[in-house]
């Protein structure tokens, strides 16, 4: 028996959104033109990208949710630190230096 849906009316929305045709072929595209984890590469580690991260969380903008821009992550670092950005935490990273970047 399938768990209920216990999300919103909103996220259950932007759920269909990105299951879209439109949507997988916005991935398509990102994740070809830029295809290592753009988080990844700030410090100096290449990893392939496998997801698409709204660059700033569109907030129920239908525009910006399909213009972006858009950042290709791996999975790991859109779990979190993409996460983190899209409550509007703020997230710091460090380079191989151990300095802050950005």
């Amino acid at each position: 028996m399938a768990k209920p849906d216990r999300r919103s009316e909103e996220a259950a929305l932007y759920r269909r959104l990105y299951q879209s045709a439109r949507w997988r072929r916005i991935r398509h595209h990102q994740l070809a033109s830029q295809p290592l984890c753009e988080w990844c590469l700030e410090s100096e580690i290449v990893t392939e990208a496998t997801e698409v991260h709204h660059d700033g969380a569109h907030r129920g903008d239908i525009e910006r949710f399909w213009s972006g821009p858009f950042i290709s992550t791996c999975k790991s670092c859109h779990a979190s630190r993409g996460q983190r950005e899209d409550l509007g935490q703020v997230t710091q990273t460090f380079g191989e230096d151990g300095w802050p970047v950005g």
